[in-house]
């Protein structure tokens, strides 16, 4: 069959909030071929990713993604790769290129699952779907009063691990992120799994992350996450060896495959944490998750948006035995949580199983497509490269 169609619909709050929040817009991809339809997401900006869908090529390593990818033929997941191949190098030098490649990538896989009535874990490996035991994904409180509520909330909603991340932390001085710290520690109490997401605070400046280490310690961490920019590899050594108990996550930053391996090989993380739709979608996802299995590092899923995107985030690692852990957003905005009829939920023992249906197994809710999208045009010289498609054709 060919790819006869490439559809992306920008939605967004009525009012988006200067907060470390992701879930406020989404970048909704629907792909279609033959009598099949499959659905993906971009984690990425949404205007400027149908930018670069759409933009005119500047020259032969700069073209629009979508001329790689219309009227292609598609009837295996080793198509999906080929096609991925030939994105990278007509789009190499339009940066947001993997961003964009991400959500049709996930489209695509969701479209095959369908046409072979088979969830997509399996047609990335005949293991069974292993359940992952989900950290509730939170942000840190304006305050450690209020940090200390939302730690109290999570764990009142069953989550025997959370984490805290952005606000600030690790921006400010010491003795702020240790009171932030302790907030949490005593919110969730002493029994659950703490975890932290600096969000990049100390750039590549590992004296600054050490000055932290002990309370890290005192507040018995898991992990710290993403404490420094992609490729600050040094800097990711220089931390963990000043560590004891605590260990390092990174990698959501990573935009190909090839960042993020260099991750691993390089930064001693122990667990490299992926986005799919950033890193370029499943198949990139996981050829990562295939590699971190051999060098003893655990791969984790990075999601903070909607249950698409976190099915999505789950089939590249599902079968993995060695990864027991999911992140689990549990306040997205409504534009990404009532993106789907139906949601990922915990089994009794509390634990996170991907859906058995075809594809990444959700629906869309075309009600929410509607009431939160945002008509878009791109004009160029008189010509209209992009209009926000019709949602039912």
């Amino acid at each position: 069959m060919e790819i006869e169609s490439i559809d992306f619909y920008y939605l967004s709050m009525p009012e988006v909030l200067d907060i470390g929040d992701g879930s406020q817009d989404v970048l909704l991809v629907r792909a279609r071929a033959g009598e099949w339809v499959g659905w993906g997401e971009c984690e990425a900006a949404p205007l400027v990713s149908i930018a670069s869908l759409v933009a005119p090529m500047s020259h032969s390593a700069c073209k629009p993604v979508q001329d790689s990818v219309l009227g292609q033929r598609l009837d295996s997941p080793e198509d999906i790769r080929r096609i991925a191949a030939e994105v990278r190098g007509n789009s190499f030098d339009q940066l947001q290129a993997d961003h964009t490649w991400s959500g049709i990538d996930i489209a695509l896989w969701d479209l095959l699952g369908h046409r072979f009535e088979e969830p997509v874990h399996r047609l990335l490996s005949t293991a069974p779907a292993r359940p992952k035991k989900p950290y509730a994904s939170i942000l840190f409180g304006a305050d450690p009063a209020e940090t200390y509520q939302r730690g109290v909330a999570a764990v009142a909603a069953g989550y025997t691990a959370v984490k805290f991340g952005w606000e600030g932390f690790g921006l400010g001085d010491v003795r702020s992120d240790r009171e932030q710290l302790a907030a949490a520690r005593e919110g969730i109490g002493p029994d659950a799994d703490l975890l932290v997401d600096a969000a990049m605070a100390w750039d590549a400046d590992a004296d600054r992350a050490l000055l932290r280490a002990a309370a890290f310690e005192q507040f018995r961490l898991l992990f710290i996450e993403e404490p420094f920019v992609p490729g600050a590899d040094a800097a990711y050594r220089a931390l963990r060896s000043g560590l004891t108990t605590v260990r390092t996550a990174g990698g959501e930053g990573c935009h190909t495959a090839e960042m993020a391996i260099g991750m691993v090989d390089h930064a001693e993380i122990d667990f490299v944490q992926i986005d799919t739709g950033r890193i370029g979608g499943i198949s990139a996802a996981r050829r990562v998750a295939e590699y971190a299995r051999t060098k003893g590092v655990t791969f984790l899923n990075h999601t903070f948006t909607s249950h698409l995107a976190l099915s999505a985030s789950l089939q590249p690692y599902v079968d993995d035995a060695n990864s027991g852990w999911c992140e689990f957003p549990i306040e997205p905005k409504p534009v990404s949580y009532d993106l789907t009829t139906t949601h990922l939920g915990r089994n009794a023992d509390g634990l996170v199983t991907v859906p058995d249906a075809p594809g990444l197994g959700l629906e869309i809710n075309t009600a929410t497509v509607a009431q939160y999208l945002v008509e878009t045009e791109i004009t160029v010289a008189g010509q209209v490269l992009y209009r926000t498609p019709e949602l039912h054709p």
